[in-house]
């Protein structure tokens, strides 16, 4: 017999997913998005999303147990995301899973939601090689990570944003641009259409002291596409938007990859993850294949409906965590929407006692 089914519920943002997980293989997953809730506010609204993911929950797990053709009862773990994330957005999830692994006399497992991304990619290409450099680049987060065991092992950090995320430089921009939100997909679509080398973007942090080599920032260069839009509008020139997203677009991903192959080779690392929802973006895709390919290092990204937030990639970690003997979370276990990533595990706990991983 097997590892037990493990139930991943995700609800950090504006996605309520649930994913249902059994030694590495996807069994079945639901999501819903209550993004067009949040289109008309150019951005996430804390309330609404909290108040979709509670309308959300049961559909979205009773969606993936017909995806996977199970029934409740034959869960054997469950889950969730406890931080980072929206502080009622997360409630939500933890609530839900609380009840459900009670309910069903199973264990519980306190989830962190960049962990779930790193392990999304197992459940397209399999275990992650020992070590890796995973490169995590979303609306909130940047980071280079250097990561081994994912279950077991502490993740170091050989880089983070200092300001702005990629995905938030990219959300900020369309909206200056005139472009729909979600930022980042319509940036996209409309660089298609644009000339990357129409404008010369600056490059953050790919020169300075060497203590930040592999750190992120991303407020100067949306500042530099703001100033340029305004500088057209201020000419009563028309904005030509196709060529400043393409430039945009280019600059931010010769900062990710660059960063991220320059990683992988001072680390002797032959495998680079590319996770999160940027990770959809076309031209980050395409540069990173054409650097890793350069460098001959090994390019892993999931497919694009694992790069967005869903409740797979939780379950994923989950079932890591119970193969990997991991102790469950007690009961009384708390969200934490500021959490760092050190740990796959995160068990916040509110009676007080001390953080288990």
């Amino acid at each position: 017999m097997g590892s037990p089914v493990v139930l991943g519920i995700e609800s950090s943002c504006d996605e309520t997913g649930a994913g249902l997980v059994r030694d590495g293989r996807l069994l079945g997953h639901t999501v819903a998005s209550s993004l067009d809730e949040h289109a008309r506010f150019g951005g996430v609204v804390p309330e609404i999303a909290a108040r979709a993911h509670l309308h959300a929950l049961t559909p979205v797990v009773r969606g993936a147990l017909a995806d996977a053709g199970l029934r409740a009862s034959d869960i054997g773990a469950v889950a969730v995301t406890t931080g980072p994330g929206l502080a009622g957005a997360l409630q939500v999830g933890l609530a839900g899973a609380k009840g459900l692994a009670y309910a069903l006399g199973v264990p519980l497992y306190g989830v962190h939601h960049l962990a779930g991304h790193v392990a999304a990619d197992t459940l397209a290409h399999g275990p992650l090689p020992d070590p890796c450099v995973v490169l995590i680049v979303s609306g909130g987060h940047t980071s280079l990570l250097l990561v081994r065991d994912l279950a077991r092992d502490r993740i170091v950090h050989l880089g983070d944003t200092v300001d702005d995320a990629a995905g938030e430089c990219f959300d900020k921009v369309a909206r200056v641009f005139g472009l729909p939100y979600p930022g980042g997909p319509a940036m996209d679509r409309t660089a298609r259409e644009g000339d990357p080398r129409a404008v010369h973007f600056p490059r953050p942090l790919t020169a300075g002291p060497p203590e930040k080599r592999f750190a992120f920032s991303f407020s100067g260069l949306k500042t530099a596409a703001a100033r340029w839009a305004e500088s057209h509008r201020a000419a009563g020139r028309p904005l030509p938007v196709a060529d400043g997203a393409a430039a945009l677009q280019e600059a931010v991903a010769d900062v990710l990859t660059r960063k991220a192959v320059a990683a992988c080779t001072e680390h002797g690392v032959g495998t680079l993850v590319v996770v999160g929802g940027v990770a959809a973006n076309s031209r980050v895709r395409t540069l990173a294949e054409e650097r890793c390919a350069a460098a001959g290092i090994t390019l892993r990204v999931p497919p694009l409906r694992l790069c967005t937030d869903n409740g797979a990639m939780i379950a994923a970690v989950g079932d890591l965590l119970v193969r990997a003997g991991a102790a469950p979370a007690p009961l009384d276990v708390s969200i934490d929407p500021s959490a760092p990533l050190e740990y796959a595990a995160l068990h916040p706990v509110a009676a007080g006692r001390p953080v288990a991983v």
